[in-house]
């Protein structure tokens, strides 16, 4: 489940929110099985909450938008991906990191 402020991201709606964003977005690649992905979710939605309207932060579960990310050449989760104008910027894989190290991505 993600907060208010997490946009939900899939195969559909991928151009539109992201590659044809006027924000950074990043993008926490997820599943719900996925142990480490449950722990970083609270740091995704406070980083939400407190980027709202300057950022866009986002989920993609990967059993839901296969074609995306494998689009993207996501080969584990978590993926964290930042884009700038349409083009991915950064990139984290796992689930080491710190909410000041995911903001640094966004620029």
């Amino acid at each position: 489940m993600a907060g208010k402020n997490v946009v939900i991201v899939n195969d559909l709606n991928f151009e539109t929110e992201i590659l044809k964003s006027d924000k950074p977005a990043l993008i926490d690649f997820t599943a719900t099985w996925c142990g480490p992905c449950k722990q970083i979710a609270p740091m995704i939605d406070e980083l939400a909450d407190e980027t709202a309207g300057q950022f866009k932060i986002c989920k993609l579960d990967i059993d839901e938008a296969p074609a995306t990310a494998a689009k993207l050449g996501i080969r584990g989760v978590p993926t964290i991906v930042a884009f700038k104008g349409g083009k991915e910027s950064a990139r984290h894989v796992g689930a080491g990191t710190s909410k000041a190290k995911l903001r640094a991505m966004l620029g």
